[in-house]
């Protein structure tokens, strides 16, 4: 068998210990990290496997938009109109055509924040035939494109168009276009069932079951126990997988980038030694980067630019302005010390330095099983000592950390900032860095948490949304301001490019993504990602 789950909260439930014949068409699949458990099916996971974007962007590196839904799109040559040509002969699950009028639904649904807009899409959508469409927007919108077209989950008018409130309203008999339809559904735990109608063909691993698992070590011991096919997530020994786990193998892609989140900005309501930007230079180089990939990731994270462009898939981004291309892996004491006393701190009896009567002392949030990160802060703690910095590492639920972050009550976070719909950084700056993701302590910001406001980087971004993606002569010096601003401003503190790490039975299925073939991001929990692997694997007969 083999069952996922990108997500899950608290000990398995009587319903996930039923044993499952033994069946070369069913995969199980783990990961630990926190979902509701009242979430409907749509919810949970949906996105990529019962209801499918119109084109797949992988993430993973440079490449054409693979087809789903859609078969072309273009932009007109001043980006204000998208044009979009669908997929002929496709039917939801339930045997209803699929057309253009399905896709303007789920635009318009959208554009009228009927459902979450998380990007203010506010494009116009005609339909010209039943495989024809064009999106107007009021201006230049090529950086819209991706997750218009990669990240937007298309649902069928003919059932969603009598749902009152999508926000609101469970779907518990979702219907899609896509390879899977819903097969049992209880709280946490859910089966996806291969659809034999799928315009693709029906997919060969015809079941996905997904787990839900407490934690990092819950996953590693299910995974040892061979109750899981595929896991996401850090185990011990990572490096012998193959010798630990008989017939599993692992593949570790550096993507999201580990970090300090800081509340930076006292103007919007910030407290702590963290709002001061001498502070967060100084834990900056006060680390030791090697030590900390060795204990806590197992030497599966890599190197990171301060510029947040990732060194290997966003090299052509990476800025020559930067005052270092890539983050330090040694600490350098004297700079640590410099930077302080230069900003007028001084060393206290107690070796920890001070300003004004204040200790330099700050507490750090983690989410309580996220054992890597855990590891990663207690070094961390170990490394700031001696450089005159108190840490107190703090661990809390997942809702208590996701709270506290949103709304400003902390002074630091572990946590990991993640790319957008497609691979170029504009996403990321714009998510963590843009001033309109933001918002005074208090109020919940969308995801710029560390109350960043900078009007130079403001600047760059929206110059950014005017350009075409292709043209890298004119977007290049925006890049530079702003990769310059977040070096010298740094309000996420960069620790290292983090390595995902998928185990898989690779004795039990044929098509996992490999270093040589890297087709999709190959996270159980990436959405739509994971839906490409799971297209792509056979069952072995083993």
């Amino acid at each position: 068998p083999a069952s996922a789950s990108p997500t899950g909260c608290g000990p398995a439930s009587p319903w996930w210990r039923r044993t499952w014949p033994t069946s070369s068409g069913r995969a199980r699949c783990g990961s630990s990290g926190c979902c509701p458990a009242a979430s409907p099916p749509t919810l949970v996971e949906g996105p990529g496997t019962i209801f499918e974007p119109l084109f797949y962007f992988n993430l993973a590196g440079p490449g054409d938009p693979v087809q789903r839904l859609g078969t072309e799109y273009s932009w007109n040559d001043d980006g204000t109109e998208l044009s979009i040509t669908l997929r002929e002969g496709v039917t939801w699950s339930d045997g209803e055509a699929f057309d253009a009028d399905d896709v303007k639904f789920t635009f318009d649904m959208i554009a009228a924040d009927r459902v979450p807009n998380t990007v203010g899409f506010h494009g116009t959508t005609e339909v010209v035939d039943p495989t024809h469409l064009v999106v107007t927007f009021d201006g230049p919108a090529y950086m819209e494109g991706p997750q218009l077209l990669g990240k937007t989950w298309i649902v069928p008018e003919h059932i969603w168009s009598g749902i009152e409130d999508p926000n609101t309203d469970t779907v518990s008999e979702p219907v899609g276009t896509g390879p899977y339809t819903l097969g049992d559904f209880k709280g946490q735990a859910f089966t996806l069932d291969a659809n034999p109608d799928y315009w693709g063909g029906e997919p060969e691993l015809t079941h996905v079951m997904y787990r839900s698992l407490s934690g990092n070590q819950a996953s590693a011991d299910a995974l040892a126990a061979g109750q899981v096919d595929v896991y996401s997530g850090p185990v011990p020994d990572i490096a012998n997988v193959e010798e630990d786990y008989p017939g599993y193998q692992a593949i570790t892609v550096p993507m999201n980038q580990a970090v300090l989140d800081t509340c930076a900005n006292a103007e919007l309501g910030c407290e702590g030694p963290q709002t001061d930007p001498a502070v967060r230079q100084a834990i900056y180089h006060a680390m030791d980067r090697g030590q900390i990939n060795q204990l806590a990731f197992q030497n599966t994270a890599s190197e990171m630019s301060p510029g947040f462009a990732l060194p290997e898939r966003d090299a052509a981004y990476v800025s020559d302005a930067l005052e270092n291309p890539t983050v330090p892996m040694q600490p350098d004491l004297a700079r640590v010390d410099e930077i302080l006393t230069g900003a007028g701190y001084a060393r206290g009896g107690d070796g920890i330095y001070a300003k004004d009567g204040e200790r330099l002392a700050l507490t750090v949030t983690v989410v309580s099983g996220w054992t890597d990160y855990i590891t990663a802060l207690e070094t961390l703690r170990e490394q700031l000592s001696p450089a005159g910095i108190e840490l107190t590492v703090n661990q809390v639920s997942w809702n208590e950390m996701s709270d506290a972050r949103a709304r400003g009550g902390f002074q630091l976070v572990i946590d990991s900032l993640y790319p957008g719909p497609a691979p170029d950084p504009f996403y990321l700056y714009s998510y963590f860095y843009g001033t309109e993701n933001t918002a005074e302590v208090g109020e919940s910001a969308d995801t710029n948490y560390s109350r960043y406001s900078n009007a130079e980087v403001d600047a760059a971004l929206e110059a950014l949304t005017q350009l075409n993606p292709e043209d890298m002569a004119a977007r290049m010096p925006h890049y530079d301001v702003i990769q310059q601003r977040i070096e010298q401003d740094m309000p996420y503190i960069p620790i290292l490019t983090g390595g995902t790490t998928t185990e898989f039975h690779a004795a039990k299925f044929s098509g996992w993504p490999s270093l040589d073939d890297l087709y999709a991001f190959p996270a159980t929990w990436s959405r739509p990602d994971q839906s490409q692997m799971y297209m792509n694997l056979a069952p072995t007969g083993e």
